[in-house]
């Protein structure tokens, strides 16, 4: 004879989860319902639920733990940080920017027409948090993403170059829905990273939506490349219908170091 599991609250044992009903639920690989059912139970009972609302109710709890579960795995792999999300992007006052045009950003309708995001700022604003926040948006609305920053993306297409693999790796950027180029132009690109930036741009012109975050202007990047004739067609597609927002303000990094530094100095005076 089986024993029932009693799951208690706080407030006291719950009903009885029976392992038979365990066992079926796993069988079913429903096994993590378990977890809410007897809370999900007693809410049913509270609101006086029917049998077929109370079956919604715990399939909905399965598939949103699917979907959270599917789209961290998903971040994972498109290479975004899971602690940059726009719900802990620090909004402080003394960085500037289109608050409007961000909140327009976040819905995602620049992905529609395969419009670019241009993301500038000085150091330390925050560029590549906001970015990677896109991100995150734009694959809990299951739009495919790959993010990288760009000296690491080159570096990757040369690599491709000595085992012929090139084509299929651009193929692959051409396909992503949306794709975050971070730091880029930070240093000169050589010949080589010129025209690899260059095919990327023209195979994903109108078709998909690249993110770029950069602390020099568009203007600056026709002077960080190689060849002038590639250089400007490629910027001349990517910022055409692009959306620029522009971030403006002290380094969160010399901030973090900062208070850090006066929470030392407040600690020693305390002594």
């Amino acid at each position: 004879m089986t024993t029932p599991t009693i799951t208690r609250t706080a407030a006291g044992p719950l009903d009885p989860l029976g392992n038979d009903l365990v066992t079926t639920l796993k069988a079913l690989k429903l096994g993590q319902l378990t977890a809410t059912w007897p809370e999900r139970l007693a809410l049913a009972r509270q609101r006086k639920l029917s049998h077929a609302e109370f079956l919604q109710l715990v399939l909905a709890d399965e598939i949103n733990r699917r979907e959270s579960r599917s789209a961290m795995l998903r971040a994972r792999t498109a290479g975004l940080d899971p602690t940059m999300r726009l719900e802990s992007w620090d909004e402080l006052d003394d960085l500037t920017y289109d608050r409007a045009l961000l909140a327009d950003l976040t819905s995602l309708r620049f992905t529609e027409p395969g419009h670019g995001v241009l993301v500038l700022g000085p150091v330390g604003v925050g560029k590549t948090h906001l970015a990677t926040a896109l991100g995150h948006i734009a694959i809990r609305r299951r739009l495919s993403v790959h993010a990288a920053r760009a000296d690491k993306l080159f570096t990757r297409l040369r690599a491709a170059r000595l085992d012929n693999t090139l084509d299929a790796e651009i193929r692959k950027l051409a396909r992503v829905e949306v794709l975050i180029l971070d730091d880029f132009a930070l240093r000169p690109l050589d010949a080589t990273e010129t025209n690899d930036f260059y095919e990327i741009i023209v195979e994903r012109h109108r078709r998909a939506s690249t993110i770029v975050t950069s602390n020099r202007e568009p203007a600056e990047w026709l002077t960080m490349m190689s060849d002038a004739l590639l250089a400007q067609s490629a910027v001349d597609r990517l910022t055409s219908g692009a959306h620029t927002l522009i971030i403006e303000g002290p380094s969160y990094r010399q901030r973090d170091r900062l208070t850090r530094r006066a929470a030392v100095d407040a600690e020693d005076e305390n002594r």
